[in-house]
């Protein structure tokens, strides 16, 4: 799909919301990505991370060779391959990937290769994003969550610490956020279809997921309103995930959400 999206668009940001690497060979994984940075001209950004509650986490790792409690560590180092791959190193020794001969790997388009953000709010993942990281995808689920994590030092103020302390330019952490929307003009409707997605996508009811990850529903005007918060508390950058289970309804939901855009243009 990216490297699609990669030939039909010339100015749109393209990334991934999040990539769980534990699913894929590290060194695949590597080149797969170099070539979509390539195709796009630069524009990928890459979010990664450790799965999610219910079928995205634990069952998830059955299908694996990553053992669950060692999950946080294996991230890392995977990360840690791909910026070696990426700038032409020809070996590895870390603690679950050792190459004593590393193939020649194609170069992604930019010096260094396309931003890794990681996705996640624990103490844990703010350390990791602050020491590591390009960028910090959470998904709070209400713009007051991640205003007060701004604002303590449990959330982008704690990450800012960790990098400084680290020897990182804090500022060049890029503070995101992920959310799912559905639009409509009936906000029944709106929730009825959200209530939907949830259940085929996560296997969990609605008002579960709304306790972990941020999901919207409602009109042009609420979508909007609510988007803005999250804005004014600080994130930087928006993914908006459609709550679509076909291809016309995702397509309406795109249309619906670059309507509003111009509404965020000037406040960031």
């Amino acid at each position: 799909m990216l490297a699609a999206l990669a030939s039909t668009t010339t100015t749109a940001t393209l990334g991934t919301g999040a990539l769980l690497p534990f699913l894929r060979r590290p060194l695949q994984a590597a080149q797969a990505l170099a070539s979509i940075d390539l195709l796009s001209g630069g524009r990928l950004a890459v979010a990664v991370g450790a799965g999610f509650p219910g079928r995205f986490g634990r069952p998830f790792y059955a299908l694996s060779e990553v053992a669950w409690p060692r999950r946080f560590a294996r991230l890392d180092e995977t990360v840690a391959l791909w910026r070696a791959v990426r700038t032409g190193a020809t070996s590895f020794d870390g603690e679950f990937f050792r190459h004593d001969d590393l193939p020649p790997a194609t170069r992604p388009f930019r010096e260094g290769g396309p931003p890794i953000w990681l996705g996640g709010a624990t103490p844990a993942a703010l350390v990791r994003a602050g020491r590591r990281y390009d960028g910090w995808l959470p998904y709070p689920p209400d713009p007051a969550d991640y205003a007060s994590r701004l604002l303590r030092a449990s959330g982008l103020l704690r990450i800012h610490e960790t990098a400084s302390a680290a020897g990182r330019d804090a500022g060049a952490i890029t503070p995101a956020m992920f959310v799912t929307v559905l639009i409509d003009e009936d906000p029944g409707s709106a929730f009825t279809e959200m209530e939907k997605f949830a259940t085929r996508t996560y296997g969990m009811p609605l008002g579960e997921l709304g306790k972990v990850q941020a999901v919207v529903t409602g009109t042009p005007a609420h979508i909007g309103a609510t988007l803005t918060r999250y804005i004014d508390a600080g994130a930087r950058h928006v993914v908006i995930r459609p709550a679509a289970l076909g291809l016309h309804s995702q397509r309406e939901q795109l249309e619906r959400a670059a309507d509003l855009i111009p509404t965020w243009t000037n406040r960031a």
